[in-house]
């Protein structure tokens, strides 16, 4: 049995201005980085066995703050990163809608097998990136070495993961909350995962967070 801790990553400021970072390594900001570091704080008594995360700076920085106070290095695993969205990456969702009008269309239906035009890299679709997030955990679990784990990841996966742990189909609209360097509390029993608690910010100031976009 496995008690998990899923995190988000500190603020960016592609975060604050909106702009989908999919597989674009953004740094954390400075609200950001006060965000991590009352994060650490807080999980310092937690008994954490060890502490994973992807592999973009925004989320291995977050994992390196609990990690830090915990006596623990960072595993990474790329599994663990944000979705790629192809050439909708760097971009507001308006300049989405004005340059990809049918891809921007397709996007909000959240069709699960559409894939977005190509930019820098060639975008997942909806399925792939909900499979490869949750077979990233999967694997975590699967090692049964933990009975505590910390880990670190974005705001598509904790939606994908919430899914996935709720027993709800990855295409239905998020009705649930995501917050940078927020904790959320998964319990593994051997069969199946489920969630204990979910979106806690009490060792936040409200003021620095960021919602993912609904």
């Amino acid at each position: 049995m496995t008690d998990i801790l899923l995190i988000r990553h500190g603020e960016t400021d592609w975060n604050v201005d909106k702009r989908l970072q999919g597989h674009i390594d953004i740094p954390l900001n400075e609200a950001g980085q006060r965000q991590v570091r009352a994060l650490g704080e807080a999980l310092a008594g937690e008994g954490i066995e060890a502490v994973f995360a992807s592999d973009l700076q925004r989320a291995h920085a977050t994992a390196q703050a609990v990690a830090e106070l915990a006596g623990l290095a960072v595993q990474t695993d790329a599994g663990l990163r944000e979705r790629c969205y192809g050439a909708f990456e760097g971009l507001r969702h308006v300049d989405i809608q004005d340059r990809y009008p049918e891809a921007y269309r397709v996007w909000k239906a959240r069709e699960p097998d559409a894939r977005y035009p190509a930019g820098e890299r060639i975008a997942e679709t909806m399925r792939e990136f909900y499979e490869r997030s949750v077979q990233a955990v999967q694997r975590i679990l699967a090692a049964g070495k933990y009975r505590k784990v910390a880990i670190v990841t974005h705001g598509g996966v904790l939606e994908c993961l919430h899914h996935w742990a709720s027993d709800s189909h990855f295409t239905q609209p998020r009705s649930f909350d995501i917050f940078n360097a927020s904790v959320n509390r998964l319990h593994w029993d051997g069969q199946r995962v489920r969630i204990r608690s979910w979106g806690e910010i009490g060792h936040l100031d409200r003021e620095t967070l960021d919602e993912v976009d609904r």
